[in-house]
């Protein structure tokens, strides 16, 4: 598992770690990670001795973490410059170290007038905040105009840590090096998009962090231990069954979607409740179906309800019924716009909402575009407010308990494919699959937006896909988990 700490939770271990260490050593531990790494990236483009690396360095910690690396990389032969972003509060030791291995101080973008084989971000460190400064942004386009692989150092200059904003202008990274921990904006969206591949460098600081971090990352090893496998004596209603409440006249696909990710994520049976029932049947003829209402319907250990449902009464009739069950419940699309807010707070089973952007800055009452800006806050602040487990979905998916002390977990699985309709569909009734095999909420979402990121690569392989195919496809991710 993936963990990622806070800017002030790192700031603390670093001090812990520094007090038992000889004066400087953690920023060489640092840049000793930080060489190798960028001698990686010479090596696969041709050999570090005589290759030519650009620093942009910044005031601090983070430049002076450049400085040393290039004076590594100097001695090995490659010809190092450094770019002043503020040369009056630029690190003195690391100055001096690059100098003294034949690094020199150049002046603006042109700091080799020609080619260049590799740049380091060491702009700003994980305590900068707000965009980058004219001057320095102007000097990262510079350089990311001659086509040379860009390096961060900690994180993209210019994003924030805490958060994953992007408040203004902001490195876009080929790769980041990261020191002791992951931080929030590696990981999350619109600031994770600049990070490229990232790689942890191990300075000591795991013991001085708390056993629970910020965020979380699962795995394969961890959602194959979540997921349900049956066993000797197990039968449908052991496995769980799953009720479907979906579709309507304008949608009836959203029935037979939610129903297939309810079917392929392992649900013993599946109750579809709506008025798209021959079309359920149609493909799938094992699917339970009533009339209605959802609670005349049968036993279930959990509830979906919302995908292409509607807006009209019957549709509210539904919604409320099912948030009157006294078992799990995941409410997504159009059951989303018709929830009693109260309704779901007074709930003492669980519930489980998974918007998108827009569907949750209509929860939130905020324009979505500040939804997609903060993805981390919005999440926190929808289940708070709405006492639930939140899955967000987005470009990364984000998983949020009601509990504020849990941390925020990651799905790494995403993929753009995703972005087809129906697919939230199939996401629901996976998840809710899941939710009737008895898992916790927060490992249900999280388990299932794996699953689903997984099963979009297997279908897509790089090329147009739909949520049907996505469906199909949740078997061999469920078969990736557990190889």
């Amino acid at each position: 598992m993936r963990t990622a700490y806070s800017v002030q939770t790192v700031r603390a271990a670093e001090r812990a770690l520094m007090a038992r260490l000889p004066e400087g050593a953690l920023m060489q531990r640092a840049a000793a990670g930080l060489a190798a790494a960028c001698a990686d990236v010479l090596r696969r483009r041709g050999r570090v001795y005589g290759s030519r690396v650009v620093l942009l360095v910044g005031s601090g910690d983070n430049g002076g973490d450049a400085l040393y690396a290039g004076a590594r990389l100097a001695r090995r032969g490659a010809g190092v410059r450094a770019v002043l972003t503020a040369p009056e509060r630029a690190h003195e030791g690391g100055l001096a170290a690059l100098r003294a291995a034949g690094g020199r101080i150049a002046e603006g973008a042109d700091a080799w007038g020609g080619h260049i084989d590799l740049v380091v971000d060491g702009i700003t460190g994980i305590g900068g905040r707000g965009g980058l400064r004219p001057g320095a942004a102007e000097l990262v386009r510079a350089l990311a105009a001659t086509g040379a692989p860009l390096l961060a150092v900690d994180l993209p200059s210019g994003v924030e840590a805490d958060t994953g904003e992007v408040l203004g202008d902001a490195v876009r990274a080929d790769a980041t090096v990261t020191f002791g921990t992951y931080k929030p904006g590696l990981l999350i969206d619109p600031a994770a998009e600049r990070a490229g591949a990232l790689h942890l460098v191990d300075i000591g600081l795991g013991p001085e962090l708390p056993d629970t971090p910020d965020l979380e990352v699962l795995q394969y090893a961890d959602v194959a231990a979540l997921l349900p496998v049956p066993g000797a004596e197990s039968d449908k209603y052991r496995r769980g069954v799953v009720g479907v409440v979906a579709g309507s006249a304008r949608y009836p696909g959203a029935a037979v979607l939610a129903v297939s990710g309810a079917l392929r994520g392992g649900a013993g049976a599946v109750r579809y409740v709506g008025p798209g029932a021959a079309a359920v049947i149609a493909r799938h003829p094992e699917t339970l179906v009533h009339a209605g209402p959802p609670s005349k319907a049968g036993r279930v250990q959990a509830w979906v309800v919302g995908p292409g449902l509607g807006d009209g009464t019957e549709a509210a009739e539904a919604v409320r019924d099912v948030l009157a069950a006294e078992v799990a419940v995941l409410v997504d699309a159009d059951g989303l716009r018709l929830l009693d807010a109260g309704a779901v707070r007074a709930r003492t089973a669980p519930t489980v909402l998974t918007p998108h952007a827009g569907e949750a800055a209509a929860l939130l009452g905020v324009p979505r575009e500040e939804v997609e800006a903060g993805r981390l806050a919005a999440v926190r602040e929808l289940a708070a407010r709405y006492r639930a487990t939140v899955l967000l979905k987005g470009s990364t998916t984000l998983v949020a308990a009601d509990d504020p002390g849990t941390p925020v977990r990651v799905n790494p699985t995403g993929t753009s494919w995703l972005a087809t309709a129906g697919s939230g569909d199939v996401l629901s009734g996976l998840t809710g699959s899941l939710l009737a095999a008895g898992l916790a909420p927060r490992d249900a979402a999280s388990a299932a937006a794996h699953l689903h990121g997984l099963a979009a690569r297997h279908a897509s392989d790089g090329s147009p896909v739909s949520a049907q195919d996505v469906a199909e496809a949740i078997p061999a991710a469920w078969r990736d988990v557990r190889a």
